[in-house]
């Protein structure tokens, strides 16, 4: 008997396995999710759009006209795919606009030292790799200000990130998440893949008559 459901996937975005790019250096620690997008661009559930609003109050002035000191209004830094900040990333309130934004600006990752919990989930279920390398950002940050034209390489199967020679540092990341990043799917997908296995336990252990 066919039970009428479509054996589909949810995939949040590409798999992720790895980046190489040149970052993007916020060194500040309690970067919150208002400064990250301010509420009052949350009026929208759409992801797409939301980049140009990502950290608006330090990218521009009152006027609207940007702030040319800022780092993502420097030329030089376009196209960079990571970001890096210092401790407690993402606290403050509970958006997944934040994590949206930082997609949609064109970011893959956020090194930091530390993030806040609630932020460190959206992120990761959004496709937004979360790297959290505690003591060792200090020397990071330093890398980024003597070679700001550096690549820094994030790898998610074997948990490394690295810059310069031989600098390589592990990071940590739960096995859910880990796997949701790698196969590109969300809590949803991943249980529409396990469908079948479902469906034949449920026929294995099904009543007569029910």
């Amino acid at each position: 008997m066919s039970t009428g459901v479509t054996h589909a996937t949810s995939a949040v975005r590409a798999p992720w396995t790895q980046v190489t790019s040149a970052a993007v250096l916020l060194a500040h620690d309690d970067i919150d999710t208002d400064q990250i997008i301010p509420a009052r661009f949350l009026t929208t559930t759409q992801r797409a759009g939301l980049g140009q609003y990502c950290f608006n109050d330090w990218r521009y002035d009152e006027s609207g006209t940007p702030r040319a000191a800022f780092a993502l209004n420097r030329p030089e830094n376009v196209g960079h795919r990571i970001l890096v900040a210092g401790a407690n990333f993402g606290c403050g309130s509970s958006r997944e606009h934040a994590p949206w934004a930082l997609l949609d600006a064109g970011f893959e990752a956020v090194v930091a030292a530390s993030f806040a919990d609630i932020f460190r989930s959206n992120a990761n279920r959004n496709g937004l790799l979360t790297v959290a390398i505690g003591e060792h950002i200090g020397a990071l940050h330093e890398w980024l200000r003597t070679t700001p034209d550096g690549l820094v390489t994030i790898e998610l199967e074997s948990q490394r990130i690295a810059w310069s020679t031989g600098h390589s540092v592990h990071f940590d990341v739960d096995a859910f998440t880990k796997h949701g990043l790698l196969t590109g799917l969300d809590e949803l997908g991943m249980l529409l893949a396990e469908l079948p296995i479902i469906h034949t336990w449920e026929t294995a252990n099904a009543r007569e008559g029910a």
